[in-house]
């Protein structure tokens, strides 16, 4: 039987690293909701912009029942709550002009980097480049780092440095103005990262494991539904 046991978790790695397992674990694990659907109750905004102009627009809305970021003015949408050990899972879309936007995990120090982004592992949402990562003053590694963070000497973690590490895949996107899925799973040091079913990204050796979870005003209007969140084991 230990043998039987060890040669399943064996195949389920393998499925996972391929791409072709997917951790639909939803209905045995104890989601809830992020978004209520009504308010952003359990949220708050750090937008820059207001500390010197509070009558400037909100960047984020409900508006018919979906979260929406308006994209401007740039700035954050964070969980009041610090999170560890979770799967996020989530539905946006572009709702014009697609762009730029992300979903930050692990976030804790407000506007360390720019004076804007908060300390964090940015999981891309950028039209084109979904399920990259990008090291915000925390870092992660994946395989093939040279290849999709570029020369060594050139990688950081702050202004000027090489933050960004390209996705697994490409193409895996809707079209523009369909939904697409996102699952996000951070684990102890590891976030593991599905779009549209696909697995995307993996990294390990993550500096944080713990933090607020933070959308993105980053020029495009994005709307958002189904956030659930639920734990996992270590």
């Amino acid at each position: 039987m230990a043998n039987l046991n060890l040669q399943f978790g064996k195949l389920v790695f393998l499925l996972i690293i391929s791409g072709s397992f997917s951790l639909d674990l939803s209905a045995q694990m104890k989601s809830h909701p992020l978004f209520n659907g009504k308010d952003l109750i359990g949220w708050h905004a750090d937008v820059p912009e207001k500390d010197t102009n509070p009558q400037v627009r909100n960047s984020f809305i409900v508006r018919n029942g979906m979260l929406v970021s308006l994209g401007t003015p740039e700035g954050h949408l964070i969980t009041d709550s610090v999170y560890s050990n979770f799967r996020l899972e989530f539905e946006y879309r572009f709702a014009g002009e697609p762009g730029n936007c992300g979903v930050l995990i692990n976030a804790s120090t407000p506007r360390a980097l720019y004076k804007m982004f908060p300390k964090s592992i940015e999981v891309q949402m950028e039209h084109k480049n979904a399920g990259d990562f990008w090291c915000i003053v925390e870092d992660i590694s994946v395989p093939d780092m040279v290849k999709r963070r570029g020369p060594q000497e050139k990688w950081g973690i702050v202004e000027g440095k090489n933050r960004r590490i390209e996705n697994l895949t490409n193409g895996t996107e809707k079209p523009v103005g369909e939904w697409n899925k996102m699952v996000v799973e951070s684990n102890e040091h590891q976030i593991i990262v599905w779009l549209n079913d696909t697995l995307v990204n993996h990294g390990f050796h993550c500096t944080a494991t713990s933090g607020r979870i933070a959308l993105q005003a980053e020029g495009s209007e994005v709307e958002f539904r189904k956030l659930m969140i639920a734990p996992v084991g270590k």
